[in-house]
Order: C-alpha cells, then sequence, then structure tokens
C-alpha cells in the first residue's frame, strides 16, 4: 500500500473524530462537507492540479517496507465489547497466504477522510504477513457512485494514488457534489487529472467486471455485519468495534497476533492467555 499519510495531514477536517469514533450509517442522511472541511480554511497547496500538469505533480509514491512484528500493546481485546465474531466469516481476498485486515469506507463519509490518515500510516507499518484492504462500501444512494469510481480506479490501476484526492475533492475542494449524485462523466473527468482517458474510465464504470465488485463487496459487507463506516474486519473474522480510532488499532492489532498464533507464529504475551475464539 503506498504512502497518503502527507498529503491528508493537511486536510482540515474535524480532529475530535480521531478521539470519539463516529461512524458513517447506511441509513443516515447525505453528509454535508462543509461541516467538516470549509473550503475558506484549506490550504492553498491542496488546490487541483491543472490537467496538464497532474501526472507531473501526482507521481505513485513507492510503497512503503513492510514492518517488524511487533508485539501488540494494551489490554487483550474482549469479545463483545471490542470486536464481534463473524460465524463462518470468510477474508475479502481469501487465498493470498496473508492475514488480512479490510477496511470497510466511503469516500462521502467524513469520518473516513478523517481515519484515513491515521489508518494509512498504520497500514504502511504492517508486517509482510499482513495485508491491508480498502473495501469501498457499496450501501446505495450516494455511496454507490463513489464505490464505483473506487473499483474503477483500482482495475485501471489508479486507486493508490487518486485515494486521498478523492476524499479532498469531495471534503476539501468540493469539486465533487454528495447530492445531487455526481455522474460517471463528472467523475471520470477527476480521473482524468490522473492520466485516465475519460471515456474509457466512464465506460469501465458500468461494466460487468465492476458490477461484480460492487456485488462481492455487499456481500462481504453483509456477512460481515457491517452497516457503517469507517470500519475494520480481520481476516474476515473479527469485525472491530473500537470506541477510538486509536481504540480500533490497538484491537485490530491484537487480534491479527491471536491470528498469527493459530497458524503456528509466537503468540504476544498479552494475547498468551486470551480464548482462541475471543
Amino acid at each position: 500500500m503506498t504512502s497518503r499519510l502527507t498529503s491528508l495531514t493537511r486536510l482540515p477536517l474535524i480532529l475530535a473524530a480521531l478521539f470519539t469514533v463516529a461512524a458513517c450509517s447506511q441509513d443516515a442522511p447525505p453528509p454535508t462537507p462543509t461541516t467538516s472541511a470549509p473550503a475558506a480554511s484549506a490550504p492553498a497547496t491542496t488546490a487541483p492540479a491543472p490537467a496538464s500538469t497532474a501526472n507531473a505533480v501526482s507521481p505513485e509514491v513507492p510503497a512503503a517496507p513492510a514492518g517488524p512484528i511487533v508485539p501488540p500493546s494494551g489490554p487483550a481485546p474482549v469479545a463483545g465489547t471490542d470486536y464481534v465474531e463473524i460465524p463462518g466469516g470468510q477474508p475479502f481476498q481469501p487465498g493470498t497466504g496473508k492475514i488480512e485486515v479490510a477496511e470497510a469506507f466511503g469516500y462521502t463519509c467524513p469520518h473516513c477522510a478523517s481515519f484515513e490518515p491515521q489508518v494509512s500510516a498504520w497500514a504502511d507499518r504492517l508486517p509482510a504477513d499482513v495485508e491491508f484492504v480498502p473495501v469501498a462500501a457499496p450501501f446505495g444512494g450516494y455511496w454507490m457512485p463513489y464505490a464505483k469510481a473506487y473499483y474503477t480506479a483500482q482495475a485501471m490501476g489508479l486507486a493508490e494514488k487518486t485515494h486521498d484526492a478523492m476524499f479532498r475533492a469531495i471534503h476539501v475542494e468540493r469539486s465533487l457534489p454528495v447530492q445531487p449524485l455526481p455522474t460517471e462523466a463528472q467523475i471520470a473527468q477527476f480521473y482524468a487529472r490522473f492520466g485516465a482517458d475519460p471515456k474509457q474510465f466512464e465506460s469501465t464504470m458500468k461494466s460487468f467486471a465492476i458490477n461484480a465488485k460492487l456485488k462481492r463487496a455487499q456481500q462481504f459487507l453483509m456477512a460481515s455485519g457491517v452497516d457503517s463506516t469507517p470500519m475494520l474486519v480481520v481476516n474476515g473474522k473479527y469485525r472491530v468495534t473500537g470506541k477510538t480510532f486509536d481504540d480500533s488499532l490497538r484491537i485490530a492489532e491484537h487480534l491479527i497476533a491471536r491470528e498469527r498464533a493459530e497458524r503456528g507464529g509466537a503468540a504476544p504475551a498479552g494475547d498468551a492467555e486470551a480464548p482462541a475464539g475471543g
């Protein structure tokens, strides 16, 4: 996963969300970007690049090297309080041989935008046996066009270098709307700033392949009991229910360690006595 910390830390989003977890529910009314990112306070450095120079100022950032395996800190998580076990749960991307941490997110969710710098930096430090997987939630309504946009960008190799820019376009620049819903042409023009052919992007958004990705994401989130964002799911088996963003990441680290121990790796001292099922 490429690092997006530098640019997103400049987003003027509500810092209180970093201390008390708030979530965007699939049943909530459309978010109002003006409440979380006043345009007047956005630094000039976050202004959109002209189309002719976008590729030059938005290069691919080299992937961060995998971090070492570090025992988790803090108390071992408690089932039913810190996480929920998912009966028969499976990773979003099974068969990778890695411990998966999936993050359900939505581009229109201001809390996801607040969490993004923190979770991105955390994901960049994960050990080589752990894979961080963003899952754009296609909950319907204003969630849907941006979920389509993410999976289309992913299919075209653009997701890594456009992820933070999409949050910025919605919550800071307000160059892309939440309501009324953006058209596929509007979204395609955004990705053109990063080298996409607008017609090809728009056509791909309407394709069977992207609809299949949306359906797969819907099935995973339903099976995992995810109905709001941002939310972490560890290896398809545990839905994290931390009270703060820091707390959620701490819980995820313990659950990663538990999964590693079940595979035959060393169990950290903090989890050594934890029951295998929670």
